[in-house]
């Protein structure tokens, strides 16, 4: 179930409009209409992206009287960030190993350069 999770996740991020909505929605909810301001297209066209958003689990809406507000929803976020976790721990640890071999380097650079 994970990687459908992870699947649609990606998926929905795929997108760059849907990016933007999202990094709009962490600073608080918004309209559908505040929502697709900065954007040249319809509001058809921004709640097709809305959907898949929605259908990814990455934001709800909730209906304020005739108002229909977006929120952030994090635990589909969470679930990327632990699988990423995986491959941040590895490029850690092989940045830690590339650095420990440059220092090696130059401290054998230096040890050649006092012996002679």
């Amino acid at each position: 179930m994970q990687d459908d999770v992870l699947s649609r996740t990606f998926s929905a991020l795929a997108d760059p409009t849907r990016r933007a909505i999202m990094a709009r929605l962490v600073l608080g909810e918004a309209s559908v209409s505040e929502l697709a301001e900065p954007f040249d297209m319809s509001l058809v066209a921004v709640s097709k992206h809305l959907k898949v958003l929605e259908g990814a689990g990455l934001i709800s809406k909730g209906r304020e009287a005739q108002w229909r507000r977006c929120r952030l929803e994090a635990m589909p976020l969470k679930e990327l960030d632990d699988w990423l976790e995986t491959y941040r721990r590895f490029w850690s640890e092989s940045l830690d190993k590339l650095e420990s071999y440059a220092a090696n380097l130059k401290q054998r650079r230096n040890d050649n350069e006092r012996d002679e």
